[in-house]
């Protein structure tokens, strides 16, 4: 398997980069006609963002995406991985290709949001108030499963939540890695 920047892909790879964030992502997002194709175009195109492929035989197998938002803390948007190869280490490979890439920036810390709007941990449906952080140090996972153990597996820790983010009962839930800083 390849690592490949967003730039050194053919239009067809970057066609499948935008049918996997459709099909990869639950929820709403990425569905309507057009949004996921944008969302990609913008890691072409926007100076403070970058991306990597996983591509093997010439075929995207998943992406990342870095977005520079601070000085020193990079955020991970979007992590993807084609349905049809999840659970074979592609989403660790892409973490970790993201980590190299922050360090050689020099940003100290990668952060992100994972949304949960599809029940995919027990704070989906509750009432976070009136003390989110109690109840984010709750969390658990459904049977449906949620990216925030994934991430925790490499690494990854919560650092807060946004209670009904997505609407109603839809936390999001941050999360982050120091990647630098040698004290």
């Amino acid at each position: 398997m390849d690592l490949v920047a967003f730039p050194d892909l053919t239009a067809n790879q970057r066609a499948t980069a935008a049918r996997i964030l459709r099909e990869a992502i639950h929820g709403q997002s990425y569905k309507a006609e057009g949004e996921a194709e944008a969302e990609v175009a913008t890691f072409l195109t926007d100076p403070d963002r970058f991306a990597i492929a996983a591509v093997e035989a010439g075929q995207v197998l998943g992406w990342v995406g870095g977005i520079r938002g601070y000085s020193h803390a990079l955020e991970l948007h979007p992590l993807v991985v084609d349905p049809a190869h999840h659970r074979q280490g592609i989403g660790a490979v892409l973490t970790r290709a993201l980590e190299t890439a922050a360090l050689a920036e020099g940003f100290l810390t990668i952060h992100l949001g994972t949304d949960d709007d599809y029940a995919g941990t027990n704070l989906f449906g509750a009432d976070l108030f009136p003390d989110p952080l109690a109840k984010l140090a709750q969390i658990a996972p459904t049977a449906q499963g949620h990216a925030y153990f994934f991430y925790l597996k490499q690494g990854f820790v919560p650092t807060g939540v946004l209670p009904d983010a997505s609407g109603p009962g839809k936390p999001d839930i941050y999360m982050s890695k120091r990647v630098g800083w040698d004290r």
